[in-house]
């Protein structure tokens, strides 16, 4: 019975930790430094705020990186719009990066639900991709994301990917005390006086920052 008990104990914390891990970071792709100010992406209210006030052809895109997926086989994926006008071609739309491929789930390429306040759910799970005619991502997840690169706006909620409601995670003030803390997007997380958020560029500095700091247990500001 005790071995019992401490195999579901452990498999309750692999799944609280799976999902702590997942987080909705905000972010946008910008080619060309005087296209900076046509696209944004905000999170607030529940729902990822995504803008391209350019034209479609410039190349510029509002997303939300969904971090902690890595290794995860894909079963589904959903998210919900404010109204059926905000769905404009194939964005918003999610981008699925596996060890096989990259998987495009658009708006437009599975039939919403309508929900009570006139929202509309967009779900993509085997079913509906398979009555999209569209690839069903395989192999393990390397990234993903949902975006919008057609010019217009679009207020996405309840973001969810295998099962998990994708939100930003909590930002952490001061900075990474091991390794781990940098993992699945964790790096983003935090925040430094000196600094603008996120503090670090990528996972590998992040990494950098708490070899450097804690092997002689001191600790410092870091700088760019």
């Amino acid at each position: 019975m005790k071995k019992v008990i401490l195999i579901l104990t452990s498999a309750i914390a692999l799944v609280l930790a799976s999902t702590a891990a997942a987080a909705l970071v905000p972010g946008v792709y910008v080619q060309n430094a005087a296209d900076a100010g046509c696209v944004s992406s905000t999170y607030s209210g529940g729902a990822l705020h995504l803008a391209k006030t350019c034209p479609t052809p410039t190349v510029v895109s509002a997303y939300g990186d969904i971090t902690g997926l890595t290794g995860q086989t894909f079963t589904s994926a959903s998210f919900t719009l404010a109204n059926a006008a905000q769905c404009q071609g194939g964005s918003p739309r999610f981008n699925i990066f596996t060890t096989t491929g990259t998987f495009f789930l658009g708006c437009n390429n599975v039939t919403p639900t309508t929900n009570g306040d006139g929202t509309l759910t967009y779900t993509f799970d085997a079913a509906s991709i398979a009555a999209a005619v569209l690839p069903f991502p395989t192999g393990t997840i390397t990234d993903a994301a949902v975006l919008l690169d057609v010019q217009g706006f679009a207020d996405v909620s309840a973001i969810t990917v295998n099962g998990t409601l994708e939100v930003p995670a909590p930002v952490v003030s001061g900075t990474p005390t091991s390794k781990s803390d940098c993992k699945h997007g964790g790096w983003k997380s935090f925040t430094n006086p000196s600094f603008k958020n996120p503090s670090f560029k990528n996972q590998g500095q992040c990494v950098s920052y708490v070899a450097h700091h804690t092997q002689h247990g001191k600790s410092h500001t870091h700088t760019k």
